[in-house]
């Protein structure tokens, strides 16, 4: 179905252009990706975890998600939010003392 002498595939898939292509769409989705996502750490270092629970009723599930990664040290809520009924909690174990 190609003419006589045209390429067989587009330009854009020459061998030449395919590594930046590539290159181009992962860096995209990679930003993407990172957009959404919790910081990693804190600005005095400690990670951030985030976990997530029913929407519905008093979030005690995150919350003893949270102490269980936490072992008994205690958490910083760092952000939350609620996306139909889904409950996201982010947090910050303490350091232990």
């Amino acid at each position: 179905m190609t003419r006589p002498g045209s390429p067989l595939f587009p330009p854009l898939f020459r061998v030449g252009k395919l590594p930046f292509a590539l290159c181009a769409l992962t860096l995209i989705a990679g930003l993407a990706a990172c957009s959404s996502a919790p910081p990693l750490f804190l600005s005095d270092g400690r990670p951030t975890v985030q976990v997530q629970c029913a929407a519905s009723g008093d979030h005690d599930s995150c919350t003893q998600q949270a102490r269980a990664r936490c072992d008994g040290a205690g958490f910083d809520a760092v952000a939350h939010s609620s996306d139909g009924d889904t409950y996201t909690l982010v947090f910050a174990c303490r350091k232990p003392k």
